[in-house]
């Protein structure tokens, strides 16, 4: 038994255990969805009968979705910190993330605003339905195409040598539910305790940013990852920016969290528009083939 125990390549438990701590982010992730779907349904039973309760359950499912983004974001950091990033966790996180910010935020829009703005039996709530159905599709989309740029990156296209981390193709579904749920959190209370006809105004505008969401997400605009973030220099400032944030989320958070989901969902567009104007039209085209071969 000694010479077994000698043998044995020193913290094995312990590296085995390392593997744990990712997924166990990801399951909190799944458990905040969970919350996210229940008090969206909790909250629209309530709508129509007490509007302060309501806007509790909605707003309890917008910052569940909120620290979702918070689980997501841990559980690839710690994962690549510390070596255990398995083919399994990026499926299992993809499985969480169509929960959780795609599933969770559709019927939170629905539950806050759709369900109660339209007539079930109205176009317009068909229209609204099939909206929040395609943001969910794209949301699915974008996974997949992020999935087999991170697994097969040199096999996908020809001529696809390379994976450029410092950004994303596409809107991220995180920020895309996430925006959705700052915009809830921001303003809990049910649409329909507006009156009808504001209800059904502000609702219109919800399913054109839904919409919009969901053609940003299966763009090919480049958006920043941040995977790079911290590292030499910009250590320091990261961590002013992190302070400066949180700061803002503990004492503004309506705000800030609207804020920073707006101007990261933005900005990619932003850019994109800003290159196809001011740059040369060579550039622009390299740019756009660099743009396919990054995830």
């Amino acid at each position: 038994m000694a010479e077994v125990n000698a043998t044995r390549p020193p913290h094995r438990g312990l590296r085995k255990g390392l593997y744990v701590i990712p997924t166990l982010f990801t399951a909190a992730n799944i458990g905040m969805g969970f919350l996210a779907v229940i008090s969206s349904i909790r909250g629209y039973h309530a709508s129509f009968t007490d509007v302060a309760l309501a806007a509790h359950y909605f707003d309890t499912a917008a910052l569940g979705i909120g620290l979702a983004i918070l689980f997501d974001t841990l559980d690839g950091r710690v994962a690549r910190a510390t070596h255990t990033a398995t083919e399994i966790g990026v499926q299992f996180d993809s499985l969480a993330d169509i929960l959780t910010f795609g599933i969770a935020p559709a019927a939170l829009v629905y539950a806050w605003a759709v369900g109660g703005a339209f007539d079930e039996t109205g176009r317009a709530h068909g229209f609204g339905l099939f909206l929040l159905f395609m943001f969910l599709m794209c949301g699915a989309f974008r996974l997949a195409r992020f999935n087999l740029l991170a697994t097969r990156p040199r096999v996908l296209a020809e001529g696809n040598v390379k994976v450029d981390k410092r950004y994303f193709v596409g809107l991220p579904i995180p920020t895309a539910g996430g925006l959705l749920a700052a915009l809830v959190h921001f303003s809990p209370a049910p649409l329909v305790s507006l009156g009808k006809e504001a209800a059904q105004l502000y609702s219109y505008c919800l399913l054109a940013i839904v919409a919009v969401l969901g053609i940003l997400m299966v763009s090919k605009i480049r958006y920043f990852s941040f995977k790079t973030a911290g590292s030499g220099r910009q250590g320091f400032f990261l961590v002013l920016a992190i302070a400066a944030f949180a700061t803002g989320i503990y004492l503004y958070s309506q705000y800030s969290l609207l804020i920073v989901a707006g101007v990261y969902a933005a900005h990619g567009l932003v850019l994109w528009v800003f290159r196809a104007i001011f740059l040369k039209p060579t550039m622009g085209a390299e740019i756009e083939t660099e743009a396919a071969h990054d995830h």
